[in-house]
């Protein structure tokens, strides 16, 4: 099965600070460096390093097309792409002393998408194949809609979160992707201290979306999926992070390549897991995004630990 990715192809400069900027503060970075970015890029590149056939759908300014090249060397099937005479979406991403980051955004291209195109991008995806999608094209809606119809499975991560995501589609999800603020956004809930209440999650999540994963990832924590009543919960691996950049992103492909090749739900958690462990180790969004063998590796190698 094919995983058709809807996804955002952003430029990314990024600033290592001592801090994340304060209001009204200019402040000196200690490294600048250009990167292909985009969660849709990213998670593009995290499913095909996961060992998925993904094909990429997404648009760009033609004088940005040699920072795609991660996209070609991770084997992502490219023919969908296309270059517009406008600019490449970009972020500008700051990365401080902690591995903290803060991101501002610019759509460009990945807003020239409307309605009318969109089934004629799906035309190749046949019954049971996957569609991906993030918050960062246009269109979101209506690619749900679209998608379902044709009848894809759909897994949505609704970043960046805003409350036009409370009026999509999201009963038609097979799996959704939030972090622990965007769950509780989507539950109309005040966001929890500490660690999450897993069995008053599960029965909200239940309510609101008996038919989907609901996947939560919790950071330094780890990451649960609820789904019919239940809840799977996996922790994190305890490693020093350098740079949570994309650490989201690694986590979303391995999961739903996981889940591709046949894991179960618990299985597709523990390997997202060790390929965000891997991610955070290393700078960078697309750059730190680990391979299959990578986390083969780790996982062979707590294996010989247990």
């Amino acid at each position: 099965m094919r995983i058709f990715n809807y996804g955002s192809i952003n430029i990314d400069h990024v600033y290592r600070v001592p801090h994340l900027v304060r209001p009204g503060e200019t402040l000196a970075s200690t490294a600048y460096h250009q990167v292909l970015g985009g969660k849709g890029a990213n998670q593009s590149i995290a499913l095909a390093r996961a060992g998925a056939t993904v094909a990429h759908i997404g648009r760009y300014h033609p004088q940005d097309q040699h920072l795609l090249q991660p996209l070609f060397e991770a084997g992502v099937e490219t023919s969908l792409l296309q270059a517009l005479p406008m600019p490449s979406g970009h972020a500008l991403i700051q990365v401080d002393d902690q591995a903290e980051n803060a991101i501002v955004l610019y759509a460009g291209a990945n807003h020239s998408f409307v309605s009318a195109e969109l089934a004629s991008l799906l035309q190749t995806a046949a019954l049971g194949d996957w569609l991906l999608l993030q918050n960062e094209c246009s269109c979101t809606r209506e690619m749900i809609e679209t998608a379902f119809a044709k009848g894809l499975k759909v897994a949505f991560n609704p970043a960046p979160m805003n409350d036009q995501v409370l009026t999509f589609p999201l009963e038609k999800l097979a799996v959704l992707f939030v972090n622990q603020v965007e769950v509780m956004q989507l539950l109309n809930s005040a966001v929890q201290e500490g660690r999450i209440d897993h069995t008053w999650l599960s029965q909200q999540l239940q309510d609101r979306f008996p038919q989907t994963q609901v996947v939560v990832t919790l950071g330094a924590q780890g990451a649960a999926c609820y789904y019919q009543g239940v809840g799977e919960f996996v922790p994190a691996l305890n490693v020093k992070a350098v740079d949570t950049t994309g650490a989201g992103d690694t986590f979303n492909g391995y999961y739903l390549a996981a889940l591709n090749q046949g894991l179960s739900i618990r299985q597709a958690l523990q390997r997202a897991c060790l390929a965000a462990a891997l991610c955070v180790q290393q700078v960078g969004a697309s750059s730190s995004i680990p391979t299959q063998q990578q986390v083969d590796q780790l996982e062979q190698e707590l294996a010989h630990e247990a």
